[in-house]
């Protein structure tokens, strides 16, 4: 059976998650803008620290395939910490993206390996 949380139990708890929440969003990297450029075929997004990156759908896992209007539906996540493509059921974290990664362990290795090929050539 579940128990009842006190007011002054619920009111700590809570300033409690503020107070992390105010903290992650301290040192978190969070988008403010993301938005895709046709032009120039790049997923573009703008963070909060005032920075901007943008990166080629065709390396992104999910991404690759998809058409323009579709790469155009992108949607920042509540937090600023993703970007999602609901239409396309893909979602990366700001983080990972910043961090080189576009996808699973078994989409990276392919990258690595169509890149490798490429600087052989």
């Amino acid at each position: 059976m579940a128990r009842e949380l006190q007011d002054s139990e619920f009111e700590a708890q809570f300033r409690q998650a503020q107070e992390y929440s105010k903290q992650v969003t301290a040192i978190e990297t969070q988008a403010v803008e993301a938005y895709y450029d046709g032009t120039n075929r790049l997923v573009v997004v703008h963070l909060r620290s005032g920075a901007v990156f943008s990166f080629p759908p065709n390396i992104a896992q999910g991404l690759s395939d998809a058409a323009a209007e579709d790469l155009a539906e992108v949607e920042i996540t509540p937090s600023g910490l993703g970007l999602h493509w609901e239409k396309l059921d893909a979602d990366f974290t700001v983080s990972g993206l910043l961090n080189g990664i576009f996808g699973t362990q078994a989409w990276m290795g392919k990258l690595h390996e169509r890149w490798s090929k490429q600087q052989a050539s």
